[in-house]
């Protein structure tokens, strides 16, 4: 009998979690998740090493993130980017668009949401590792989308 208060207590607090990076008034919008075929990367280690990739955000998970990014010269440049609002965003290269791929990924560094243009050093890091620029909400534990480096 005591199960279903800590059932309900724990769900309670999976939602204010989540709801903790939700953006105030955004309207939800349908994401599809990404198939082993688009997060496969298409360029070769050493064609990323020599050139400037690039990507376009997309949302995940439920969240709007849009605009470009752009990785050259031990930078990540965000152009025309937005994000919905969120505690504790922060930018991560990875190799994949979940949690797992973010806890094993690379963060760069806290990205605000409402600011259009955005650059970061990477200080001598080997993007040819990574196939994705992911923005994650820290706190919540929460993909809010991710841009394929191409």
């Amino acid at each position: 009998m005591r199960r279903t208060p800590v059932i309900a207590t724990a769900l309670l607090a999976l939602g204010l979690a989540l709801a903790g990076c939700s953006g105030a008034g955004t309207a939800e919008k349908d994401s599809k998740p990404m198939s082993e075929e688009s997060m496969a990367p298409s360029a070769s280690a050493d064609d990323m090493m020599m050139a400037k990739v690039s990507g376009e955000f997309e949302g995940l998970n439920g969240k709007t993130v849009s605009g470009m990014v752009a990785v050259e010269d031990g930078k990540v440049v965000l152009s025309g980017f937005s994000s919905d609002e969120g505690p504790d965003l922060h930018v991560y290269l990875t190799n994949g668009t979940d949690e797992a791929a973010v806890g094993e990924g690379m963060l760069v560094d806290a990205v605000a949401f409402d600011k259009a243009s955005q650059t970061f050093m990477l200080d001598g890091a080997d993007v040819s590792k990574y196939s994705y620029v992911v923005i994650h909400c820290d706190k919540a534990k929460a993909v809010f989308g991710a841009a394929k480096l191409s």
